[in-house]
């Protein structure tokens, strides 16, 4: 194959301890990252693991770090982070590695579950549905993060989750905000608990990558901010 018909790329292979293995791959038009990967494994080397499910950016699950940024792999052009014919890829920053760019999700999400982003019901299923006024500001404030799909991109580029395992981390915080502001929620204290205390939402920085790297264009530390101002009130209102 032609050199100016193929790039080098540099995967992440093995567990933590593993290294980055090199492969000559053809280059093509409109060729996304994932598209590279999937060449790999079944061109050059079946036993290569990683994750993917819809291709066209809807699930997440294809979320890695590409030349040390996270991005989905599915909707990043190879066009767009190439240099000078390279590109690196591996697992995604802040979760454990299974194997090659397939890492354990079960921290990230039982974070989510930590903070409290769980429905607490007001009603039951033999009640009327509760008719919710959409331009209310409780509701706007909901809506905010409510595209958020999980794919930890956020959490991968957060340096406070990278210096502190404790932390929550952006996605878990931006849904506990969306629940709390949810009308059709009965236990806010439970969330406000949640996240106040060891890793809450005290422990973010404020740098911004939560919000700069997010593909749904979310900005989690606006819901960080906002549980900041709740989290204050309340231990007030609790020393009155």
């Amino acid at each position: 194959m032609p050199k100016e018909q193929q790039m080098s790329v540099s995967v992440w292979r093995g567990g933590a301890a593993g290294a980055y293995q090199s492969f000559d791959v053809k280059m093509e038009d409109n060729q996304t990252v994932l598209d590279v990967v999937a060449w790999i494994q079944q061109y050059a080397d079946p036993t290569l693991s990683y994750r993917y499910a819809c291709r066209v950016g809807m699930c997440g699950s294809c979320a890695m770090m590409v030349n040390g940024v996270p991005r989905w792999t599915c909707r990043t052009h190879v066009k767009k982070v190439l240099k000078d014919g390279h590109m690196e890829i591996g697992p995604l920053r802040n979760l454990p590695v299974i194997k090659d760019l397939a890492t354990d999700m079960d921290s990230f999400f039982n974070k989510w579950v930590a903070a409290e982003g769980l429905h607490h019901p007001t009603q039951t299923r033999h009640d009327p549905i509760e008719a919710i006024d959409p331009a209310s500001a409780a509701r706007v404030e909901a809506n905010a993060g409510i595209e958020c799909i999980n794919c930890s991109v956020c959490y991968a580029a957060c340096d406070t989750v990278a210096g502190n395992p404790d932390y929550l981390g952006p996605a878990a915080l931006q849904r506990a905000w969306s629940v709390y502001n949810d009308s059709k929620d009965s236990d806010k204290q439970a969330i406000l608990d949640a996240v106040s205390g060891v890793g809450g939402c005290h422990n973010c920085h404020s740098q911004g990558s939560c919000a700069v790297h997010c593909p749904n264009e979310l900005n989690p530390m606006n819901a960080i901010a906002g549980l900041k101002r709740e989290t204050a009130r309340n231990f007030f209102k609790r020393r009155t």
